[in-house]
């Protein structure tokens, strides 16, 4: 059986150039919109150039739900070449990274331009297109051993030195 990966086809968009292909790589005209993916491993890389927004998210989120399909681990997104972003095409890419979850894989963003930066910035959502760290156990450290005296309680004052169990100087009571 061929790897779910192999079968990924190229997502470009027909007549227009691939991004660091041989062509033009200047920008595309206004409202069109670019895809090229190859697969790494278990994931699949997605670089999304051009304008993203409800005329161009509807065929981006169908070529996006194909590669993920075919994926093994998730996508990687490269969208640095987006020039424009809007809320229509965040929805795109938060429904994906949803999908994605169901399907116990992941959407990690990794290069955004600053379009994509600034509305995931504007809802606090850059952590949701981040990698998965690995967990660490982090354990809290031993309280310090108290400075008092054997046979005292702590938060008791000393009468000779003014100072309580812990050494904190103390005002005497009168």
């Amino acid at each position: 059986m061929q790897h779910p990966s192999h079968r990924a086809r190229p997502l470009t968009a027909p007549g227009l150039p691939r991004p660091g292909g041989g062509g033009t790589t200047g920008l595309l005209p206004p409202g069109r919109l670019a895809t090229s993916s190859a697969p790494r491993g278990n994931r699949i890389h997605v670089t999304v150039r051009g304008e993203l927004d409800l005329a161009s998210g509807d065929a981006l989120r169908d070529r996006l739900a194909e590669a993920l399909a075919a994926s093994g681990g998730g996508l990687t997104l490269d969208l640095s070449g987006l020039g424009f972003c809007d809320c229509a095409g965040l929805n795109v890419l938060l429904e994906l990274r949803r999908r994605a979850l169901s399907q116990g894989k992941t959407v990690v963003l990794q290069a955004a331009g600053p379009a994509v930066d600034r509305l995931l910035g504007l809802i606090g959502a850059q952590d949701l297109f981040s990698a998965p760290r690995s967990r660490r156990v982090v354990r809290p450290a031993a309280p310090a051993p108290s400075a008092s005296k054997p046979g005292t309680s702590p938060g008791v004052m000393s009468s000779r030195s003014g100072a309580d169990s812990e050494g904190r100087r103390v005002a005497p009571r009168v």
